[in-house]
């Protein structure tokens, strides 16, 4: 499934707009979509797997597509296409994961020279789309309250942190992440970037869940390091490395993506017309 979507991918990447995005990161930075324009990410994670016998390594392909909304807000969905690998002897598993629909907000922007972040909050429920019998889905509806603030320590630094709360469910995509039965699971990350130039912009984050439940699976701690290039006429290219402690992380994993502003494109194409 995953290679047979490569050449779209290809093609809408060499079409779509630079922005600044989050992405590869985990941690949500305080940004929203534009009041009327749609956004599109996506990324490709493949991890080696630890202590999760008979699965050993698993192909996560995430969708995202926001809205823009009124006074800051913005409406997100995004589905993950899965496909886990097991040992010799087990059927591999491959089909489409649990589907999140959330809301972010923005309220309040950090105003150059006060001490003040700026500060956001999004929350998701995430639907049980993913078939359990191939531990694609939780089987569970779950529902995530996440609270954002960033700061810039310098015009080209600038550091993001996240605070969350799983009221009823798991963290799982597949077979990473917290995951098993119902309770609470608290969530956190922290990111620092670092624009390089113009185009480049280089980080790392530390990002993590903790559950009382002890039938919720071990706590999940995971690093990355990783960056986003501002192509030509086009595209955030996004990549990065990362692994983690605890059966809930991936033990290493690599990550590639890309996010676009559709609106931006339409808006080329309009002026190209008006030139001719």
């Amino acid at each position: 499934m995953c290679f047979r979507l490569l050449p779209w991918l290809v093609c809408v990447v060499c079409l779509c707009t630079p922005l600044h995005a989050q992405l590869p990161f985990y941690t949500d930075d305080t940004g929203v979509t534009e009041r009327g324009k749609w956004h599109f990410e996506f990324f490709n994670e493949y991890d080696g797997l630890q202590l999760q016998y008979p699965n050993v390594r698993q192909n996560t392909a995430n969708f995202k597509l926001n809205y823009g909304l009124p006074h800051n807000f913005e409406l997100d969905v995004d589905i993950p296409y899965l496909s886990i690998q097991r040992t010799t002897g087990y059927q591999p598993s491959d089909g489409w994961g649990d589907t999140n629909l959330g809301l972010k907000w923005t309220f309040h922007h950090e105003t150059k020279g006060k001490r003040l972040p700026s500060l956001g909050a999004s929350f998701y429920t995430e639907f049980p789309t993913g078939d359990t019998r191939q531990q694609l889905g939780s089987g569970l509806a779950d529902y995530w309250l996440n609270f954002i603030g960033q700061k810039s320590i310098s015009d080209k630094t600038r550091i993001t942190g996240n605070l969350g709360i799983l009221f009823a469910g798991n963290t799982s995509t597949g077979v990473i992440g917290l995951q098993n039965t119902r309770g609470q699971v608290y969530t956190g990350g922290l990111s620092v970037l670092h624009d390089l130039n113009r185009r480049l912009t280089l980080g790392g984050e530390l990002y993590g869940g903790y559950a009382k439940n002890n039938n919720l699976g071990k706590s999940q701690l995971q690093a990355m390091a990783g960056g986003q290039y501002a192509l030509h006429n086009g595209v955030s290219f996004c990549f990065g490395l990362l692994g983690g402690k605890y059966v809930a992380s991936p033990r290493i994993g690599g990550q590639i993506g890309f996010a676009m502003d559709f609106p931006d494109l339409w808006a080329s194409d309009h002026r190209r017309g008006d030139m001719q």
